[in-house]
């Protein structure tokens, strides 16, 4: 399981999983090893972690303590329960959003001085592709065609005092007609336009990692080289 936290990538895998050590730049066994977090530096592996371990770092790194830490990676017994125990710490949002295509270009929008992809969170009993294409349109003022869904992302945010962690699923998506695009200035959103591939870096410059994160995965899937659900 991958989790942004505070856009940091918090990595939760099985013990037994094979991972390259040498990506790493502090290894720490959290059975033998006081973790101090004024030492997490860079990319950390913590291997033996526990459920109180994971939860700590959910703290650490939705404050304003951690300044170096580019992504915290924690290997665990009994991976399945400590994900479901994980999960109960939160209130689950279902949210759901799509990588429109125009040719070689992709739709953003520009929201909270940020740029990012068109997405919301899915209405009551409302399939969660159906509240993709919804989000997309409505945000946009444009027509998709629903294709493929690419990946999902989890990431956390607080509100009213409680933690939500939020599942978004990401779909392909075609244009239909943009002849009224516009953004939706209702839900804070400055500007909707379409970014060729050498704009897109400039964009990912000033994004989300899990938006990154999206677009990578995006990008392996126009290659083949990931499966998808049609």
């Amino acid at each position: 399981m991958k989790v942004f936290i505070n856009d940091v990538p918090l990595y939760l895998v099985p013990m037994d999983r094979e991972i390259d050590r040498e990506h790493y730049d502090l290894i720490i066994d959290a059975e033998k090893e006081k973790i101090r977090y004024d030492n997490l530096i860079d990319d950390v592996l913590i291997r033996k972690g526990s459920l109180k371990n994971i939860i700590d770092f959910y703290q650490f790194l939705s404050s304003d303590q951690n300044k170096n830490l580019d992504s915290l990676t924690v290997k665990v017994f009994d991976y399945t329960k400590v994900v479901k125990d994980f999960k109960k710490e939160f209130k689950i949002v279902e949210a759901a959003g799509g990588i429109v295509t125009k040719k070689n270009k992709y739709l953003f929008i520009y929201r909270l001085k940020k740029w990012d992809l068109p997405k919301g969170k899915l209405e009551k009993k409302e399939k969660v592709n159906v509240a993709a294409v919804r989000e997309v349109e409505e945000e946009c003022n444009v027509k998709v065609e629903l294709g493929p869904k690419v990946c999902k992302t989890w990431h956390t945010y607080t509100r009213n005092g409680k933690n939500h962690l939020k599942k978004t699923s990401w779909y392909h998506m075609t244009l239909k007609a943009d002849d009224k695009m516009k953004p939706q200035k209702e839900e804070g959103i400055e500007k909707v336009i379409w970014v060729n591939k050498v704009e897109l870096r400039t964009v990912l410059l000033n994004t989300y990692r899990s938006i990154r994160y999206v677009m990578k995965k995006f990008h392996e899937y126009q290659e083949g080289l990931i499966e998808v659900k049609k």
